[in-house]
This record gives structure tokens, sequence and C-alpha cells, in this order.
């Protein structure tokens, strides 16, 4: 890790300053999920605030699940950050029963949705190559692994929210990160959950490349619709077993 670049806060507003220049760090030093930060005194005496400044930031960070503090081995990112990223607890539904998944969904669809209509409309040459690469990189892990593509998927999903052209989008998302991820890992015991909307991939880049807002849309609703429909026959075959 290079020398620790970070800037004295001059402001009142010290909390939120010292989570703007802890993100600029990350960005700069291209710190990804699971590398260590440096050490509460180092970054104290960089921002040339106090240590207890410093923990109290972080303490924000890790009751939003960006950081995890491990006694006696230092602070690890769990998420990406951005620096004037939003810092907002979500209380969104945090259990693998049949009702937190759709609520979990609902809110999927109502970001997704949009999102995907906006990248049709905003996204560049450069960032279409992303998703296509994204897109063709999910498809040999689905073929090659039995349908596992949990990680491409999600990296595919990021790809559309950063080109929608609003970063919340993608702070959004990435606070969800561990919500989403549910619906990669055989929720309510159905095998094949996901299966039904592997090909909705393909169409939602395909109409995003079309510049088509709307077709992006009705294609990323599809894909969820499938998604629901995993969720109820997950949900029917475990009341019929409890039945038996």
């Amino acid at each position: 890790m290079s020398q620790v670049r970070l800037p004295p806060i001059q402001t009142t507003a010290r909390d939120d300053a010292v989570l703007e220049a802890l993100a600029d760090f990350v960005q700069q030093e291209t710190l990804q999920p699971g590398d260590k930060l440096p050490t509460e005194r180092i970054l104290a005496e960089r921002l040339k605030v106090s240590r207890n400044t410093v923990r109290e930031a972080l303490t924000r960070w890790e009751g939003l699940g960006l950081v995890e503090r491990l006694q006696g081995s230092g602070t690890f990112l769990k998420a990406a950050v951005s620096p004037h990223m939003l810092h907002m607890p979500l209380t969104l539904a945090g259990g693998n029963d049949f009702a937190s998944l759709m609520q979990t969904l609902e809110v999927r669809r109502a970001l997704e949705a949009e999102a995907v209509a906006l990248c049709a409309l905003r996204t560049g040459p450069q960032e279409l190559n992303l998703i296509r690469h994204k897109l063709e990189t999910m498809e040999v892990a689905f073929h090659r692994h039995a349908g596992m593509s949990s990680e491409e998927d999600w990296e595919f999903h990021q790809a559309i929210y950063r080109a929608s052209g609003n970063p919340l989008f993608e702070q959004l998302i990435a606070a969800m990160h561990e919500m989403f991820h549910r619906f990669w890992e055989h929720p309510l015991g159905v095998r094949d959950f996901g299966h039904a909307s592997f090909h909705y991939h393909r169409t939602i880049y395909e109409r995003i490349a079309a510049r088509d807002a709307e077709g992006a849309r009705a294609e990323a609703l599809k894909l969820i619709a499938t998604v629901e429909a995993d969720l109820r026959r997950g949900e029917a075959a475990r009341n019929q077993a409890r039945q038996v």
C-alpha cells in the first residue's frame, strides 16, 4: 500500500468530512472488499482529527456494512465505497423466508426497471462494451457451472447501475449486496432458481444497445417476474411438504 494521502479536515461537519476523506482514500488506493484499511492512529494523524473521531466514522461505516472491524486484526473493507456516497442505513427485510424475499424483490424491481431505462438513454460506447463483456462472462459461467454464476450475474447488473448516470443507483445496490445475493443461493430450496431469468440478461443488453429505454424496462420487469415465479414455486413446495 502506498503512503497514505489524506488531507487535514477543515470543517465543522467533521464526521461527514472524515467519511468523505476515507472514501477518497479508498478510491485513490483502489482498495477492494477484503482489503485492510490503515490503523486508526495513522488515519487520525493524516486527517488531523482525534482517534475517537476516526473511530466514530468507522463505526458508522460498520453499521452500514461497509467495513468489518476485527479485534486484533484491524479494519477491513466489506463493500465498495466512493466519494460523496450516500450514508444511509437500510432497514429492509433481512430474512430468507418468503415474505422477506418478496419485500427485497419489490425494491429490486423498482430499482432495476428504472436503472436499465436510464442506462439505455445515457450509456456511452465504453460503458456499453463493459456491459457486453460482463454479460458474456456471465453466460460462460452459467453454462460452465450448471447455472451457478452469482458473482458474474452481480457484476453484470452493477455495470448497468453504474452506466445509468446516477451514482445513487450504484450506491444503493452496493449497500444491498447481501440482500440481493440471497436470490443466487437457492432460496426456499429451489435448486434451479434463476434459470428461467437467464436469457433476459441478453435481451436487456440488446434493448440497452438499441437505446430503447422502454424496451429495456420491459425486459427487466420480465426478468423480475421469473424470479417472483421461482419464489412462489418454492413457497408452494414448502407449504405442501409441511402438510404431508
